[in-house]
Order: structure tokens, then sequence, then C-alpha cells
């Protein structure tokens, strides 16, 4: 059982998979800050100062001025400006995927209209190709 477990484990696509996933969350972080820290600021001063990561409905009525104070208390609030900040992650997440993979696919498509050469032929053709030469010529 160790050795079948070991066999799957270290076959290839398993391996790609599990790279795949550790690329994939160290990017998600990137990703993560580049909204955070770079594109949500500017939107938030173009719509009058505004941090979306602080923009939160208090369900507890008693209007706690920060999502800090709220959150400190352990008042119920729907945090939609973090949601905000999430489904933006996600849309440049799956921007950037669908680049490489246009990417990948215009690569195959290119290696895939490259002319092929014919095959050649086996031995068995080329010795019967030289017999009956040798017999026309002979």
């Amino acid at each position: 059982m160790l050795n079948e477990f070991k066999k799957f484990a270290m076959r290839g696509n398993v391996v790609d998979m599990a790279v795949g996933i550790i690329i994939g969350a160290a990017f998600g972080k990137v990703v993560s800050s580049i909204v955070n820290d770079i594109i949500m600021p500017p939107i938030g001063l173009m719509m009058g100062g505004v941090d979306f990561s602080n923009l939160f409905v208090d369900l507890s009525g008693v209007g706690y001025a920060t999502l800090a104070a709220a959150e400190a208390v352990g008042a119920p609030v729907i945090k939609y400006g973090v949601f905000v900040n999430t489904v933006l992650d996600f849309v440049i997440v799956a921007f950037a995927i669908f680049m490489v993979i246009k990417g990948m696919n215009s690569l195959k498509q290119k290696e895939e209209e490259k002319p092929k050469e014919p095959a050649k032929p086996s031995e068995e053709v080329v010795l019967l190709t030289e017999i009956r030469d040798s017999l026309k010529n002979g």
C-alpha cells in the first residue's frame, strides 16, 4: 500500500498540481496586496476619501464609528467593503488566469500550425524499395 501511495504521489500530475496550488496561493496574496494597497486607495480617494475595508452595516443598531470598534465588542456587522475588495481580488485573479490560458492556447495553436515532416519509412519499406529498384535495374 505504501508503494502504491508513493507511485501516486510522485506522478507528474500530482506534483504539478501541488506546485500550481502553492504558486496560486502566493499569487493570491500578491493580488490581495495590489487590490488593498494600490487599487482601492485611489478609488476611495476619488469617492471622497472612502476606505472600502472599513465600510460596514451595523446590525446591532448601536452605531459604531468604525468596523474595528464594532468587531471589538462582537457586534453583528455586514462587511460589504471587505466583500468589494474580495470581488476585485477575484476579478483580477480570473483575468490574470484568462491571460495565461489565452497565451498558452496561442502558443499551442502556433505549434499545431507548423507543417509536420512526413514520417520516415520503416527499415522494411526502405529494404523492399532497394530490392525493387535493384530488380528493375538488374
